[in-house]
């Protein structure tokens, strides 16, 4: 089984997978109404994928919420290991120290 995307893409996968379970749907419904392969979606709750904003904005309307909500909280923490993150601040820093 593939190992997760990052930890940004497991948090959201299991809140995608918490709200379609509280509404008592299978991956197939939830998937066919947001017009994607039930691949997709499962690779999705898994953290295996890294979603585009309009597939996350289409699985959040099927799921009748906020799309802000499946994203809450997760920040440069949450992204692979591999990824540096420079905010604006320390990028405005370094180049005043130059």
């Amino acid at each position: 089984m593939a190992e997760p995307h990052s930890q940004a893409a497991s948090i959201l996968g299991e809140r995608i997978r918490t709200a379609r379970s509280s509404l008592g749907l299978s991956q197939e419904s939830i998937a066919d109404l947001a017009q994607m392969h039930v691949t997709n979606l499962g690779k999705i709750e898994r953290g295996t994928a890294n979603p585009s904003l309009h597939t996350i904005v289409r699985i959040a309307s099927v799921l009748g919420v906020d799309p802000a909500l499946l994203v809450a909280g997760i920040g440069g923490d949450e992204l692979p290991a591999n990824v540096r993150v420079l905010s604006a601040a320390e990028f405005m820093r370094e180049r005043g120290d130059r």
